[in-house]
């Protein structure tokens, strides 16, 4: 690469602002793939230049059609080097390795299982660092968190076991959803109604809806309607979303849908999610994985 012109400026944090990728793996992509070549301050820091800013933004663009992050990157470094922007780099894709998915789901399955927190941190980093966001929830952890409730429920793992896992992908989750409610997009105000607590597979709708440009508010689990409608009076939301795992969490609360229907767009979400019941109130009802389903979603209102 050629840095004659650059002036290195930027500490990872301002760069990490800038392309809305965590520092921590901006690192992963300059230490495993060269995408960047910081400078060094005076006093010892990493600087980072507008060219590295611009490999980044390249990057994300070949990752966004669906490359693996080892053939993004390749791209993105070959382009910088013959000063093109290819929009079909195949003869550097074809030379790229490929992390295969299935393996490092594999591997994540048997560290939650295990109870392994490290282990399972590890392969969450190596599956965000490979692949997109969108590829990580749709493909690894939907499947996990499905094939971990059928598991629960028959007894092939323990109450301590489920809420373990849980909790470790809660917790990439909430760091996918950080600042999601900034930006000049359309509102989204999303929630679970009362006695509903799992709310994962919403989390999972709002992070791939806030990277399509909406703005998210998030209630969260087990959320009083009454208090739904009054943030929805004050926010004036462009969608309402309330997602819960059996009808029956709906039926208790039928005359507050009604009222929401009324106030904004509702979708009901989730396996509890009828046409019957939505119909009745003037709802909409999301279908499939929460990753297609909010994709889907952005898409019938462009």
């Amino acid at each position: 690469m050629n840095h004659e012109n650059e002036v290195a400026v930027l500490r990872i944090g301002e760069l990490s602002r800038r392309v809305g990728v965590s520092e921590h793996v901006l690192r992963a992509w300059e230490t495993r793939y060269g995408l960047l070549s910081p400078a060094r301050s005076a006093g010892g820091f990493r600087l980072y230049s507008e060219d590295d800013e611009n490999r980044v933004r390249r990057m994300q663009a070949h990752l966004a059609n669906g490359l693996a992050a080892a053939q993004a990157a390749t791209a993105a470094i070959a382009e910088d080097q013959s000063g093109t922007i290819s929009r079909h780099p195949q003869a550097v894709i074809d030379a790229a390795p490929q992390a295969d998915l299935a393996e490092c789901a594999d591997g994540l399955r048997q560290a939650l299982d295990e109870m392994d927190e490290p282990a399972a941190q590890a392969m969450l980093d190596r599956l965000f660092t490979d692949f997109t966001v969108e590829t990580v929830l749709r493909d690894a952890l939907m499947p996990y968190l499905h094939d971990l409730g059928a598991r629960w429920a028959e007894g092939a793992v323990s109450v301590g076991q489920e809420h373990f896992a849980s909790h470790v992908v809660r917790s990439r989750l909430t760091g996918l959803a950080r600042g999601w409610g900034n930006g000049r997009g359309p509102r989204a105000l999303l929630a679970c109604p009362p006695d509903e607590v799992h709310d994962l597979a919403l989390l999972v709708f709002g992070i791939v809806l806030n990277r399509r440009g909406w703005r998210v508010q998030y209630l969260g689990a087990s959320t009083p309607l009454p208090d739904m409608i009054q943030v929805t009076a004050q926010t004036r939301p462009s969608l309402v979303v309330l997602a819960a795992t059996t009808p029956e969490r709906f039926e208790a609360v039928l005359p507050e849908l009604s009222t929401l229907a009324e106030m904004a767009p509702l979708v009901l979400a989730g396996a509890g999610a009828t046409a019957e019941l939505a119909q009745r109130i003037g709802a909409r009802v999301l279908s499939g994985d929460p990753v297609s389903a909010a994709a889907n979603f952005v898409g019938s209102l462009s």
